[in-house]
């Protein structure tokens, strides 16, 4: 049986709730994802961070905020001030069935995979992509076997 450990992506980047939303925005603009885990310097689990989080703290760009201003503004707001921390995480030992239920149920875009309360991983939508394109290629191989 497939575990959450066998298709998580290991390598995380996460943030700590002092950083502010402007390295948060630029960290999610230089690694191309949309969720960062937030976590203490001992890597405990505190909190997540979605891309949707920072669209809704931004200035609406009908207010005309140059983005030097929108900078400035957000180098000033703390992760912790909008950073979710009402969210399901799961186990490296879960099963996939079981984390992809979370996900369909809660409709998130993302799973923090903790063990012992420590980051470890993170299971997105692309782990689960990557997982299909994977079962298609063995049936395809079966089926022409």
């Amino acid at each position: 049986m497939l575990t959450v450990a066998d298709i998580m992506t290991k390598s995380v980047y996460s943030l700590r709730e002092t950083d502010t939303l402007l390295s948060a925005r630029a960290l999610m603009k230089l690694q191309r994802i949309r969720h960062i885990p937030i976590v203490t310097k001992d890597t405990m689990f505190i909190g997540l961070l979605t891309h949707r989080d920072l669209l809704s703290a931004t200035v609406s760009q009908l207010a005309e905020v140059d983005p030097e201003t929108q900078d400035e503004i957000d180098a000033g707001i703390p992760i912790k001030e909008i950073m979710r921390t009402d969210l399901k995480t799961v186990e490296p030992g879960a099963t996939v069935r079981s984390a992809a239920e979370i996900l369909l149920n809660h409709k998130y875009g993302c799973l923090p995979v903790v063990d012992k309360g420590r980051l470890v991983g993170i299971l997105t939508e692309a782990d689960f992509l990557k997982l299909t394109i994977s079962l298609m290629e063995a049936l395809e191989e079966k089926s022409q076997g």
